[in-house]
């Protein structure tokens, strides 16, 4: 495991360096981990240092009698790669501490070696008078960024300490069941057979859970397209919009494609999927093309439709924002400290930016799908109540969804309900 050790450190220091996601850093080394359980433990070692890192860097201050200096992060974090093996992990005592002390040496700092094994050691015995002391502060505790905590408690002020551990917790694999193909029932046999034990998701049509997480290589017919990995909250969308037989419909923001790749699932319609990123557009293509599905795509600016649009009018649109995902930093950690503290405020003008442009698109009688995987009020409700101040032609919808809470003109799901990702979704009607 000594190369997903080293791997893993490499993407923390991008990460933290030059901002760089974590996915893309795993994406990058998984050739190299050739071995299934390498990746996979260099991803548990990723995840588990983004979910825990002000936890884990407030411990190595407490255990350090000095601050390393800058120039030395990389034994920062390979003393909170450490920590977190013996924290949260559960790697055995022995090889957390030596191999991570083999580490420094390989990295040419032999110095940190003692050093690296004297916090460890001392950590094991003294964890628990430790972690008192720093757990005092709820964004240590927690390990989130102070601005985010504020964030929370001020959109969320009952629920803002139950947010906090969800984004910490680790989150299910959920699948989307191709209803074109098969049943939730029939498929969950299928993997039963397969030795993968799933449950169907109250209330959500399409969606099994997962006991265990496994790779989609294991999963029954997956390349052939029965099955998609996509949690419950973003399933919702593809109903909420229920496009009739025949409907000329719009994804504004389509990649990676989960929520275009559902509607044509459920109905024969004609699908313009647009991405501002042609390279994030492939992957649409790939998801269509491996659930046997067709549309027409195309990179552009959906703020931009005079570059694009035919003049046509949809019948529906669905608009899933750009936004800071906040509503899913549980499968995205790294979202804790790469996002900003006036990232929500500057999102929300694209929000509005792109709402507007979009709304004079729509048919009279159709409906547009606003959504965002973010849990912040100034990139949901208000966006949508500036909206409406400004559109007498728009009605809100209600919604009847399977969780979440009313909130304004439209409904929020906060991380960790029912199991589902945090999400915000707003349906509105063009009327005449």
């Amino acid at each position: 495991m000594s190369k997903a050790r080293a791997a893993a450190l490499d993407i923390l220091l991008g990460v933290f360096n030059n901002g760089r996601s974590a996915d893309a850093g795993l994406a990058a080394v998984a050739e190299t981990l050739s071995d299934p359980r390498d990746l996979g433990f260099c991803r548990a070692m990723v995840y588990g240092v983004l979910r825990e890192h002000r936890r884990l860097a407030a411990l190595r201050e407490q255990l350090l009698r000095s601050p390393l200096k800058s120039r030395d992060q990389d034994i920062a974090l390979l003393i909170e790669l450490g920590l977190a093996q013996l924290l949260t992990l559960e790697v055995k005592p022995h090889a957390a501490v030596s191999e991570t002390v083999a580490l420094a040496r390989r990295r040419g700092k032999p110095w940190a070696a003692k050093l690296i094994n004297a916090v460890l050691r001392r950590f094991q015995r003294e964890h628990e008078a430790l972690l008192a002391t720093i757990d005092a502060d709820p964004g240590v505790r927690w390990s989130a960024p102070d601005w985010l905590v504020q964030r929370f408690a001020e959109d969320w002020p009952d629920d803002w300490q139950a947010l906090l551990a969800a984004q910490n917790a680790r989150a299910p694999m959920t699948l989307r069941v191709n209803r074109r193909q098969t049943t939730v029932a029939d498929y969950q046999a299928q993997l039963a057979a397969a030795g993968i034990a799933a449950e169907p998701l109250t209330g959500f049509a399409d969606a099994l859970v997962l006991t265990e997480p496994v790779g989609v290589e294991a999963l029954p017919g997956f390349g052939e397209g029965l099955c998609s990995v996509q949690d419950g909250a973003a399933q919702l969308a593809a109903g909420l919009l229920c496009p009739a037989n025949g409907a000329r419909v719009l994804d504004a923001c389509a990649a990676p494609g989960g929520k275009a790749a559902h509607l044509l699932e459920m109905a024969d319609i004609d699908l313009l999927a647009l991405d501002s990123d042609p390279a994030r557009l492939e992957r649409v293509d790939e998801t269509l093309a491996r659930l046997q599905l067709a549309a027409t795509t195309q990179a552009a600016d959906a703020a931009a439709p005079d570059a694009w649009w035919d003049g046509r009018r949809f019948d529906a649109i669905l608009l899933d924002a750009p936004c800071s995902g906040s509503g899913v930093i549980r499968r995205h950690p790294d979202i804790k400290w790469l996002r900003r503290p006036d990232d929500p405020d500057r999102l929300s003008h694209s929000q509005k930016r792109l709402l507007a442009a979009l709304w004079p698109l729509l048919a009279p009688g159709g409906r547009l799908l606003y959504a965002t995987c973010s849990v912040f009020a100034q990139e949901n409700e208000k966006v949508i109540e500036h909206f409406m101040a400004e559109h007498k032609d728009a009605h809100a919808l209600g919604l009847k969804l399977p969780v979440g809470r009313r909130v304004g003109y439209g409904q929020q799901i906060l991380t960790g309900e029912a199991g589902v990702d945090g999400f915000y979704y707003a349906c509105l009607e063009k009327t005449d």
